[in-house]
């Protein structure tokens, strides 16, 4: 169990903790300045105002020094990021195809069949070696909490084995056998359906935590996709849903009426979508946010590598946000329509393209992409909140917008385990 470890120095600390010690009222990132943060045994035991620390500190130890003490130096902290989307199992690049769609060709779905065919044919030791150098690149990169999916095996034994090497790493692991249908299946999707709510499901469900399908022109048709996340379901997994990447669907309302913890990508949206993504936070109880509305709807998961990376419009997270939905953001870090694995530049891009605030975007990329994998010990820094903190080489979060692809990441505590 790691030690104690006070931060002082903070010029400006991000608790998104409303309402906790040096907070204004009605912020829902509960900044504070002049800031200290206390870190025992893997867990935050206090963050607020310097003037208040010696107290609170010496209480919060029962008079203990802490171990270590590091002063901040006037930059700034925040909670680590919580990338709640990513298909980090995988073998191959398709490069290749990146530079064709810079060159023109539009982005499909079925480029997922390039990277299924290099996954199958890897080791074990190859997959788990790509996956612990893209997990070491999002921690540097100051990523504490990261959700894993399978989907590039789509045979029993493949996605068996991408969900089982996903879990030696993260318990936020995701079922996506029916993220297309593969070669072998063509023109047979309704069997492949079959067999993945069935002996796939079986074979993977010991080792993951959510349930996931591609509901999308060219891989999974509404009806297909409701089969897939009712099996999983019955099976105890959580849901969640690729919706609306490529054109308008029907994939956010089902996902909202299956009560799904996400639905990812949102790029095409109706006014009855937004609608429905916004009713789903509307009954009584308190949201982490400090405003009104219940505490398990379903998070818009916006993905700006995606468009980014492949030309196509960026979501309007203005109209989510203005009607009352709640947003959080994440990589897509996969092979194919968003090979990054930085959150501080989905945080930029959030906020340049997607006409998003600093704050707002902070806040979907700690505390939303908490609220996506409903964790309430991750992206917030409060007492009792796990020790994810990451240190900026920066006096501001807002440096993480306006200086796009610097490498701002300063320190990173994980569990209060430093990384590197």
């Amino acid at each position: 169990m790691p030690g104690s470890t006070l931060v002082t120095g903070i010029g400006e600390l991000t608790t998104n903790a409303p309402g906790g010690p040096g907070t204004r009222d009605g912020d829902p990132t509960g900044l504070v300045t002049d800031a200290v943060v206390l870190l025992d045994g893997g867990r935050v035991a206090w963050a607020g105002p310097a003037r208040e620390a010696r107290d609170a500190v010496g209480h919060a130890l029962d008079g203990r020094e802490p171990d270590v003490t590091v002063d901040a130096g006037g930059r700034a902290v925040l909670p680590g990021f919580v990338d709640s989307h990513t298909h980090l199992v995988f073998a191959g690049d398709r490069a290749a195809e990146f530079e064709a769609r810079m060159a023109g060709r539009p982005y499909e779905a079925g480029g997922i069949r390039s990277t299924v065919a290099a996954t199958r044919a890897a080791s074990d030791d190859v997959l788990r070696a790509g996956l612990a150098r893209h997990l070491d690149e999002a921690a540097r990169q100051g990523t504490t909490t990261v959700e894993v999916k399978g989907g590039y095996g789509l045979t029993v034994a493949d996605e068996e084995r991408s969900v089982r090497l996903a879990r030696e790493v993260t318990p936020e692991v995701t079922f996506l056998g029916a993220h297309v249908v593969p070669v072998e299946y063509a023109g047979r999707a309704d069997a492949y359906v079959d067999l993945v709510c069935g002996e796939m499901l079986a074979m993977c469900a010991p080792h993951a935590r959510w349930v996931d399908v591609f509901c999308e022109t060219g891989a999974f048709t509404p009806e297909q996709s409701r089969r897939v996340l009712e099996a999983g379901a019955a099976a105890g997994l959580g849901v969640r849903v690729h919706a609306n990447q490529l054109a308008p669907g029907d994939g956010v309302r089902l996902a909202v009426g299956l009560g799904a913890a996400a639905v990812d990508h949102c790029t095409y949206l109706t006014d009855d979508d937004v609608a429905a993504l916004a009713g789903s936070w509307t009954d009584s109880g308190t949201r982490p946010d400090g405003t009104s509305g219940a505490v398990a709807g379903t998070v818009a998961t916006l993905l700006p590598g995606v468009e980014f990376s492949t030309r196509q419009p960026y979501p309007d997270a203005r109209r989510l946000l203005d009607a009352g939905a709640v947003v959080a953001l994440a990589s897509d870090c996969n092979p194919g329509s968003s090979y990054t694995s930085s959150m501080p530049l989905c945080v930029a891009l959030a906020v340049r393209e997607m006409r998003m605030t600093v704050a707002e975007a902070v806040w979907s990329a700690t505390a939303g992409g908490a609220l996506a994998l409903r964790r309430d010990d991750v992206g917030h820094l409060a007492p009792g909140a796990r020790a994810d903190v990451v240190l900026l080489d920066a006096p501001s979060r807002t440096h993480l917008a306006y200086r796009p692809g610097v490498p701002l990441i300063a320190k990173t505590w994980r569990s209060g385990h430093p990384h590197p």
